[in-house]
């Protein structure tokens, strides 16, 4: 086998034998910026389908190139308005809806012939000035509204918790995004909203992708641990 298919096997490994809450399915995300379409076809014929990428440009260049692949695309960086048609008409999720207009610009442009848009709504847990995203506080008003939207399909939430080896830290984080996921189901049902699609709790990276399994996560994204190191600039 090649490295990055011993990666690939390692890490798989390694989210299988991690404990969890009895029930919870658990998702590797394969986080494939700047990584080139060959590398993703490899990984692919490893029996891994979804990957995630952070660049809109980049991104679509690589869909066309592997548009024969049955892959599932997760849009996971940050979306700014110019570029949200890329988006809708691209990819299979969107894991950053960090603002309501984000989300209205997705439902107005996802193609009719599609399937309805998975979305995640991101979540600044740790409140950092340097990250987007909705405030704990912020989230059930902006879930009832963006279940609502006629091209999207509300699954669940995402978050990048504050970067720390502390594992308690990481623990508090991460368990705060559960309760959180666990109240927004729970506001969906009360309001006589659709709550049976939102399933989803897309956090976990290589640093604390134990922690999160822990603590409910369902979609971990990795992305050096399958790929290795990004091969260095030149000038």
């Amino acid at each position: 086998m090649t490295q990055l298919a011993d990666r690939f096997h390692a890490i798989t490994s390694q989210i299988n034998t991690i404990d969890r809450p009895l029930g919870q399915s658990v998702h590797l995300l394969a986080v494939s910026k700047t990584r080139t379409s060959d590398e993703i076809k490899e990984v692919h014929q490893l029996g891994q389908k979804a990957f995630g990428e952070n660049y809109i440009q980049e991104a679509t260049d690589k869909i066309q190139q592997l548009k024969d692949y049955d892959i599932e695309w997760h849009f996971i960086g940050p979306l700014q308005s110019n570029k949200s048609r890329l988006a809708a008409e691209h990819f299979d999720w969107v894991h950053t809806i960090d603002r309501l207009k984000i989300a209205q610009r997705l439902s107005d442009q996802r193609p009719q012939d599609m399937p309805s848009l998975n979305v995640c709504i991101q979540v600044n847990i740790d409140q950092e000035e340097s990250k987007s995203g909705f405030l704990a506080q912020e989230v059930i008003e902006a879930a009832l509204k963006i279940n609502q939207l006629p091209r999207l399909t509300l699954r669940g939430l995402m978050a990048i918790p504050k970067a720390t080896d502390d594992p308690e830290q990481q623990r508090l984080s991460l368990s705060r995004m559960h309760d959180l996921f666990t109240s927004v189901k729970a506001a969906l049902s009360e309001q006589n909203q659709p709550a049976e699609a939102f399933d989803t709790l897309s956090m976990g990276m290589s640093g604390d992708m134990e922690t999160a399994i822990q603590c409910g996560a369902t979609i971990v994204r990795i992305g050096t641990a399958i790929f290795g190191p990004r091969p260095a600039k030149t000038k």
